[in-house]
């Protein structure tokens, strides 16, 4: 049993962490300027309620922070995650800071050391605490590190594209930003269905957040009809593989699991 002192340097640095991190999402919404509204738009930048999925993250990460205080959480959070919470933190904060300047090429490099940092995390804790013990583990340690970590894989689409596309505003999609935006919807939607299948129980959370993100790219992409229905069509896509998941889950048949057509797409995600 461990006291509310042992690892005490590293909850106190999360909490300031978690602190500075939510108080720069929420000044990118509630600022001066409004961020959302205000960024570059290019052919895959979703509506804006997209970026609720920051609301719901931070809702769930600060019952982590409650939830290191207690034993289970203290293994898992301070013990195993260590100081990559409040690197996590650090990285997002100054993609944000990067980002709602407009300083896109810097943007997107921050993404990339926030999806690494992340993907860290998730792997730690899907390798080594996969036996959720409680329901409090379940709803503040492996859903909102999901959510993070699939969220996060859009974030660097976005900035990639916000770095070295074009303004939807003053261009047109042509051939080449078409095949691009194609592509990344490939990309989005193989990654959402690699969440869906990737261990015995999937991780709808993931596959959900990406899924939701090209409902809202379908949204918002109406002045191209190919990027517009491609994104629905990905997006019909995604949500299958997410259903057949869950099914799979609740029926307790592993045959989706091992479907050879599957393994490749599984063993990628890893």
């Amino acid at each position: 049993m461990s006291s509310i002192t042992d690892g005490l340097i590293i909850k106190l640095v999360n909490i300031v962490v978690y602190a500075v991190s939510l108080g720069s999402n929420v000044y990118s919404v509630a600022g001066p300027e409004d961020m959302y509204g205000s960024s570059k738009v290019t052919y895959i930048t979703p509506s804006y309620y997209a970026f609720y999925v920051w609301s719901l993250i931070h809702l769930l990460l600060l019952g982590t922070i409650i939830f290191q205080f207690t034993s289970r959480g203290k293994s898992i959070i301070v013990d195993s995650i260590s100081w990559r919470f409040a690197l996590l933190g650090i990285f997002n904060s100054v993609y944000i800071f990067f980002w709602s300047r407009h300083w896109y090429i810097l943007a997107f490099v921050l993404s990339l050391l926030v999806s690494a940092t992340v993907s860290q995390i998730y792997y730690v804790v899907k390798r080594d605490h996969s036996d959720k013990e409680s329901l409090g583990e379940e709803a503040f340690v492996h859903l909102p590190f999901s959510l993070y970590h699939g969220w996060t894989i859009v974030l660097v689409v976005l900035s990639l594209f916000e770095a070295f596309g074009v303004n939807a505003h003053t261009h047109k999609a042509g051939i080449w930003t078409k095949i691009f935006v194609f592509l990344a919807f490939v990309f989005l939607e193989t990654t959402a269905a690699a969440y869906a299948f990737a261990s015995k129980e999937g991780d709808a959370a993931g596959a959900a957040a990406i899924t939701w993100a090209l409902f809202a790219i379908f949204i918002h992409q109406t002045s191209s009809k190919f990027i517009h229905w491609s994104a629905f069509a990905f997006f019909l896509l995604s949500l299958l593989a997410i259903i057949k998941s869950l099914i799979s889950t609740i029926r307790g048949n592993g045959t989706l699991l091992h479907d050879e057509e599957r393994a490749p797409l599984v063993s990628g995600s890893s």
